[in-house]
């Protein structure tokens, strides 16, 4: 048995993929990573086998933000154009490596999964997107995510009309590009490249008490609760001193999220952090967030054990990624969310619904903002609800899509 894993985004779309890689091999099947080049170094870690996708995700994103464009090679400038070219690398990349996979399983950007999916045509294998959050999948009981440069008319606001709407910008900006490769590989065209994309029985690897799928709804979506890799990394020694020497910091960090002007972030978040009479933990990240000058009440870290970090801090300030929201909740903290993009205005809204935080008004903090959305996380009863939270949210969310996969494809696990 041997599962091929396909994702090219972000940090958020390949730690998940690592926790049900990781669940897939401890039953014994064989498993094959595709994912950009940035993650080659995470995936060693783990002894999974990496074939590199396309350019470095964090060079393209930090030129998208920051206009920096040094490390990355010139784009095509239309959507299309971007699109066709995602599209053939990732299917030049995932098919050499296919031959004799039992399974495809793909998340991340639309064009790169539809490449996976042709993969998997061609073999004749089973074929799954996986969705980390359900503002990605059409529902009448939520709106779609809005599309850069694809505004939504004012006058539209029912759920249905929005998902049409949707359907049709995604063919708009891709459809071109994956029915003229499909068709080069001998592949019949698709009306809707969402709906083949994501299937009818798309999945959910997200928390039903942090995000749960609402029925009915049109599309039977197999919810599995988050995947989550496992961590046991110690702190560097230096970290361990800065948290036993006062009380719990509020950690600051925008993981895979690159911002537009760091040095004005980390004083906005070090001034807000301090007018609430607390210490400050910056991760450095895709921001770059740093700190200058010596800092006593103020420490910056890198790459480091989250979930055990976590639960020694006494609010958490970020971006509001799937995996960084669903990691903060597990261990009680509360947040305050400033949404960037994407995904991250539900989680803001999801946070704040809940009552484990707070949603920041847009992507750009001021100390101002920032100190009036910690007071709310800050407060004692939302620490309270945030331990209630965490108590209702397991952690076998990859165990059980490994063993639903497993069992899809007629393997049954040792």
């Amino acid at each position: 048995m041997r599962v091929l894993l396909v994702a090219y985004g972000s940090r958020g779309d390949i730690e998940p993929m690592v926790g049900l890689a990781l669940q897939l091999r401890a039953l014994g099947a064989g498993v094959q990573m595709c994912a950009p080049p940035d993650f080659a170094e995470l995936l060693d870690g783990f002894g999974l086998p990496l074939v590199p996708l396309g350019q470095s995700v964090r060079a393209m994103a930090t030129a998208a933000v920051t206009g920096k464009t040094a490390g990355t090679k010139p784009q095509p400038t239309s959507m299309s154009e971007r699109a066709a070219r995602l599209i053939a690398v990732t299917y030049e990349a995932v098919a050499a490596v296919a031959e004799g996979c039992d399974a495809v399983v793909a998340t991340g950007l639309i064009p790169a999964a539809a490449a996976a999916q042709s993969v998997a045509e061609e073999l004749g294998v089973p074929y799954a997107f996986v969705s980390y959050f359900p503002a990605y999948l059409p529902s009448p009981h939520h709106p779609p995510l809005v599309w850069p440069g694809r505004p939504v008319p004012p006058d539209v606001t029912d759920n249905r009309a929005l998902w049409d709407l949707n359907r049709e910008n995604l063919n708009s900006l891709f459809g071109e590009a994956v029915n003229t490769h499909r068709v080069s590989l001998g592949l019949p065209a698709v009306d809707s490249v969402r709906d083949h994309v994501l299937t009818d029985r798309p999945w959910l690897a997200s928390d039903p008490t942090l995000s749960p799928w609402l029925r009915p709804a049109d599309l039977d979506v197999v919810q599995t609760g988050a995947w989550i890799r496992p961590d046991e990394r110690p702190f560097p020694s230096d970290l361990e001193a800065f948290l036993e020497a006062g009380e719990p910091p509020v950690y600051v960090g925008f993981g895979s999220m690159p911002v537009r002007d760091a040095q004005d972030v980390t004083r906005a978040a070090v001034e807000a952090v301090r007018a609430q009479g607390r210490r400050a933990l910056l991760s450095r990240g895709w921001a770059d967030l740093a700190l200058t000058g010596d800092q006593g009440d103020c420490f910056a870290v890198g790459e480091v054990n989250q979930q055990a970090l976590f639960r020694r801090v006494a609010a958490i300030v970020h971006h509001g990624g799937a995996g960084t929201t669903t990691t903060a909740a597990r261990a009680g903290a509360p947040q305050v969310v400033v949404p960037q993009m994407a995904d991250q205005p539900y989680w803001a809204g999801r946070v704040a619904e809940l009552g484990i935080g707070a949603a920041h008004d847009g992507p750009n903090p001021t100390t101002e903002s920032l100190s009036a959305a910690l007071e709310t996380a800050l407060a004692p009863e939302t620490r309270e609800r945030a331990a209630a939270v965490a108590a209702a949210i397991p952690a076998d969310g990859a165990a059980v899509a490994a063993r639903q996969l497993l069992d899809a494809v007629g393997h049954r696990p040792r």
